[in-house]
């Protein structure tokens, strides 16, 4: 066995290294660099919590795009506000055979693919139309029912929103209700106007905003304006661009 003195030894080893261990870790988190008084002062985020965005913050910036350039998805296009140069083009592809401004191309794609697959087919009627060709529909109306009538439903040749590319107007396969009041009555009809904001799409005309926007209703048109600002015109009640943008509609002037 061991003697009394041998053991003494063995312990006051232990004890001592377990106290040179505990040295050196106190050591090593006192090495660990602390912040300057001033850069904390400078940089009080580092330890204040993190502090969620007021509401200013996210204030919908109705900046973000022209309303009056037409190659802008937010143009507005009215009786009041023609297409300023009156001969623009969009740059346009092809979306189901119809010509359609790019911007507007693939959320146009998508819509009616989503429409598709909820088994409420939809086709394209018109799209963009070139001022000459808007001349030509204008002058056929104008000759079959007078011009006041022809101003209610179409728009001059230099005011249309089909000119942009942006504006589309939709139909049934089967032509039920093509260009009529009746499309919105339809189960095509009801879940484009639910869900066409998704896309990106407003529908333009209503009977809501027909003093603002100077036209007859037209169910079947929609609008290119962006998702972020179609789900604004939604939540904020506005109920055309010209109200939501503060921007003249009504009657061509004069």
């Amino acid at each position: 066995m061991k003697c009394p003195a041998l053991r003494l030894i063995s312990v006051l080893v232990a004890v001592a290294a377990a106290t040179t261990a505990c040295t050196a870790a106190t050591d090593t988190r006192a090495a660990a660099p602390r912040p300057a008084p001033e850069a904390l002062a400078a940089h009080p985020e580092s330890t204040a919590p993190a502090r969620p965005p007021s509401g200013s913050e996210h204030r919908f910036d109705k900046h973000a795009h022209s309303t009056r350039d037409p190659s802008s998805i937010w143009v507005i296009v009215n009786k009041s506000h023609p297409i300023h140069p009156a001969d623009f083009q969009p740059d346009i592809t092809l979306v189901r055979g119809y010509q359609v401004a790019r911007p507007a191309a693939g959320p146009l794609s998508r819509l009616l693919d989503a429409a598709d697959a909820a088994g409420q087919h939809l086709k394209i009627a018109s799209a963009f139309r070139s001022l000459a060709y808007q001349e030509g529909v204008h002058a056929r109306l104008v000759a079959e029912r007078g011009r006041a009538a022809a101003d209610a439903i179409s728009a001059r040749p230099g005011y249309s929103e089909h000119q942009t590319g942006l504006a589309v107007d939709l139909e049934l396969p089967d032509g039920r209700c093509a260009l009529d009041p009746c499309f919105a009555e339809t189960p095509e009809g009801r879940w484009l106007a639910t869900h066409a904001a998704h896309f990106g799409f407003v529908l333009r005309y209503t009977a809501h905003n027909r003093g603002r926007t100077g036209y007859a209703p037209e169910p079947w048109h929609y609008r290119y304006v962006g998702p972020a600002l179609a789900h604004e015109l939604r939540s904020s009640g506005s109920d055309s661009l010209e109200e939501f943008f503060g921007v003249s509609g009504g009657d061509y002037p004069g």
